[in-house]
């Protein structure tokens, strides 16, 4: 399966490619979808890029594999990380099977406010659309089931242009998929992801997009089962930059 040129997207790093599947490490600031609204290249002109042969620019209509340009899942466009496309329609529709049934398991790394404790445990709290607000979701009692674990990797004092700031560095498993899952569940637990303009609140927010570039949200890893060989394959999407950057201005670690 031949592929095309990658024009302009050098920018979009292939950690993994056999004849069936591909991974990348999505930048943060990469949208995931085209959309009339979009501005700018996203992962989905990578891939009509990359596989002319398989995905036409303009698909029509009646086909999600086509439509979609193989893409499984997606990630907000701030959130950086691990991302599954698939080059054949057997394995998208195997991937998405997956997904629906919770069989592929996805680990996130994030900096958030404050110390969180305990160090170890599980969010559950039902997320949906705000009535008041339908461009963002929270815990509302009609919501969908969402259920987060989460565990602290390092507790840290960061210093930030408002002076010590306390955060923690988290490694959070989604064992549902909702929209904005993670960044709601952290809000809801007052602790908030690190630049989240959505969810950290107002003047929490604007204090930290002084320093700090975006979410601090990033998709490490993810485990599917190989649409070929049936066998588990887990890729990973190492820590960005911008992530070891914000966690560099550390200044201390409270006591544990």
């Amino acid at each position: 399966m031949k592929a095309g040129p990658d024009r302009g997207f050098s920018h979009i790093p292939v950690v993994f490619e056999d004849e069936v599947i591909l991974a990348v490490d999505k930048p943060p600031g990469t949208v995931v979808n085209k959309a009339v609204s979009v501005n700018g290249y996203t992962v989905q002109d990578f891939m009509q890029s990359r596989f002319p042969d398989i995905f036409p620019e303009q698909p029509g209509t009646g086909d999600d594999f086509l439509m979609r340009s193989g893409i499984v899942h997606r990630l907000d466009k701030e959130t950086s990380g691990i991302l599954i496309l698939a080059k054949t329609r057997e394995a998208y529709a195997k991937l998405i099977n997956q997904f629906k049934h919770r069989l592929v398991k996805k680990s996130y790394l994030a900096l958030v406010h404050g110390k969180v404790v305990p160090a170890e445990g599980e969010i559950r709290a039902p997320v949906g659309r705000l009535p008041w607000n339908p461009e963002r979701f929270g815990i509302v009692p009609e919501g969908k089931e969402a259920v987060t674990g989460f565990r602290t990797l390092e507790y840290l004092i960061l210093d930030s242009p408002t002076g010590d700031m306390p955060a923690t560095r988290l490694i959070l498993k989604p064992l549902t998929g909702r929209t904005h899952q993670i960044r709601v569940h952290l809000k809801y637990i007052n602790h908030p992801i690190l630049g989240d303009y959505l969810y950290a609140g107002r003047k929490t927010s604007r204090d930290d997009r002084i320093w700090i570039p975006r979410v601090m949200l990033h998709a490490y890893d993810i485990t599917i089962r190989h649409p070929v060989s049936g066998q588990n394959q887990t890729l990973t999407a190492p820590e960005p930059h911008d992530m070891m950057d914000v966690r560099a201005r550390v200044t201390g670690h409270p006591n544990t």
